[in-house]
């Protein structure tokens, strides 16, 4: 059966999931190989210092705030960072995955976070980032359920689209719940899961994209016999493709 009791320890890594899509700076004026292996050793041992005195002044107070947050949910987080080549002029993209794990009432919650961060460079300091193509998953199922998730990374605005999370073995006369819901970016303290049977294999959502340019973003939860696996996966919203 189910175990509901679940269900009521999962609000950390809910709102863990603004930490991993607030637009902050990036770190100092040059990008070489390095500059990002300072910067991954900086992260995984919690080097504060080294971090704040590489943001702007406007943000490197609240910078080391948030990643505090990161580290005090996942005390065990590890960071890898690497760069990938953009094909806009002046623009830099980092691609980032962060995993760690805790013990929540005798139950091991495993995350597991990616993303790309693009920003430039201005006045030798890292501006303007941009989180994108963030996909973060939480779970306790130790990777027992064959679950696919397929969003889109970015669509059209106004253009329907499918989200579709898939259970590829789903059980037969057991009763598996699950939500997905749509998130502004300042609104996810605010935000309520609750949990609803789920008649098929998985939750499967046809939607429409806003008609401004954007980011959208999607959280959810899947509660199987299994676990809990709850994901959040931003899709950006684009005026052309």
């Amino acid at each position: 059966m189910l175990n509901l009791n679940l269900l009521r320890n999962i609000g950390f890594p809910l709102y863990l999931f603004i930490y991993l899509i607030l637009p902050y700076s990036a770190i100092t004026q040059t990008l070489k190989v390095d500059f990002i292996r300072n910067l991954e050793t900086s992260l995984n041992k919690r080097d504060l210092e080294f971090i704040k005195k590489n943001f702007r002044n406007d943000e490197n107070q609240n910078i080391p705030k948030q990643f505090s947050k990161i580290i005090n949910d996942f005390p065990n987080s590890k960071w890898k960072i690497k760069r990938i080549k953009s094909n806009i002029p002046d623009e830099d993209i980092l691609r980032i995955k962060v995993s760690g794990g805790k013990i929540v009432n005798g139950e091991t919650y495993i995350l597991e976070s990616k993303f790309d961060y693009l920003f430039s460079i201005v006045n030798g300091k890292i501006s303007e980032g941009i989180i994108k193509n963030l996909f973060t998953t939480i779970r306790n199922d130790n990777k027992k359920i064959d679950i696919s998730f397929k969003i889109p990374d970015r669509v059209l605005t106004g253009s329907k689209y499918d989200i579709d999370i898939i259970l590829n073995k789903p059980l037969e006369e057991v009763i598996i719940a699950g939500v997905i819901k749509p998130h502004q970016v300042n609104s996810l303290f605010e935000q309520e899961m609750l949990l609803e049977p789920l008649a098929s294999g998985g939750i499967f959502k046809i939607t429409r994209a806003p008609s401004k340019p954007g980011t959208q973003i999607w959280s959810g939860i899947i509660a199987h016999p299994e676990g809990m696996i709850t994901f959040t996966k931003s899709i950006d919203i684009v005026d052309e493709i």
